[in-house]
C-alpha cells in the first residue's frame, strides 16, 4: 500500500526505509498546543534530539496568556536549535537599570509588561527555512520563502525571499528578483490543495515560474 504525498496529521512525517518513523522530525501542530502559537500544515522541526515541550524549546520565553503571539506559516523547515526569543523576553530598558526587580515582587509587578514595551507577534511566512541554531529575535516578522543561514541572528524584519546571514543578521541578497517574488506571492503555492501540490511538486521545487503559474 502506498503512502500518501504528505500527510498533515502525522506526528512524525519522515518515515525510513525499514518502515520506522524518524523520530527527530515532527510536525509542529501535531507536537505544540499552546495558546499562544499558531502553526500551519508541514511545517516541521529536525532535530537531534526530542524535546520534552517542542514549544518551551522553541521559544522558551512565550508563556499562556502573554501579550504576545508566535505565528508560523505552512511549509516551515525549522533546524535544530533554532530559538525564537519572543517579546516577552524583553527587560525594560527605559530607565537606569534592566534589573526586573517586579518579577520577583508580586508588589511591585503592577505595569511592569507596559513598561517592557514592543510587545509585537513574531510572525514567519510560509517556506521559510530556519537554519541550524539561528535564533529570531522579539516582534521580528520574516517574509514567505525567506531563508535564515544557520546560527544568523535577526534581529529586524526580513523581505520576501531574501536570504539572511550574520550577527546580526542582515539581508545578504534577494532569492528571486522583483517580478519574479511578486509572481510567487501571486501564484502562493502553500494555500493550494494538497492534490494540486503534489501534481505540481516539480515546478514548485524547480525554478521555472511560468511552469509555476500554469499549475495554479
Amino acid at each position: 500500500m502506498s503512502r500518501p504525498f504528505l500527510d498533515a496529521g502525522a506526528r512524525h512525517p519522515i518515515i525510513l526505509a525499514n518502515g520506522s518513523p524518524h523520530t527527530g522530525t515532527v510536525h509542529l501542530n501535531q507536537v505544540i498546543d499552546h495558546p499562544n502559537i499558531s502553526i500551519g500544515d508541514y511545517s516541521y522541526y529536525s532535530g537531534f534530539d526530542t524535546p520534552a515541550d517542542y514549544a518551551a524549546a522553541l521559544a522558551p520565553y512565550l508563556y499562556p496568556g502573554a501579550p504576545e503571539r508566535l505565528a508560523i506559516g505552512k511549509f516551515c523547515q525549522i533546524a535544530h536549535g533554532v530559538r525564537i526569543i519572543t517579546s516577552s523576553a524583553n527587560h525594560a530598558m527605559d530607565g537606569f537599570s534592566t534589573y526586573p526587580f517586579a518579577v520577583f515582587n508580586p508588589d511591585l509587578i503592577g505595569g511592569y509588561a507596559a513598561s517592557i514595551g514592543n510587545s509585537r507577534d513574531t510572525v514567519i511566512g510560509n517556506d521559510v527555512w530556519l537554519g541550524f541554531e539561528s535564533v529570531v529575535m522579539p516582534g521580528v516578522r520574516i517574509g514567505n520563502g525567506a531563508i535564515i543561514a544557520a546560527r544568523a541572528v535577526v534581529t529586524g524584519d526580513v523581505p520576501d525571499y531574501a536570504i539572511v546571514a550574520g550577527n546580526p543578521g542582515r539581508v545578504i541578497r534577494r532569492r528571486f528578483d522583483d517580478d519574479v517574488v511578486e509572481r510567487l506571492l501571486a501564484v502562493a503555492w502553500w494555500d493550494w490543495e494538497l492534490e494540486r501540490i503534489a501534481r505540481h511538486a516539480e515546478a514548485i521545487t524547480g525554478a521555472d515560474v511560468e511552469a509555476l503559474e500554469r499549475g495554479a
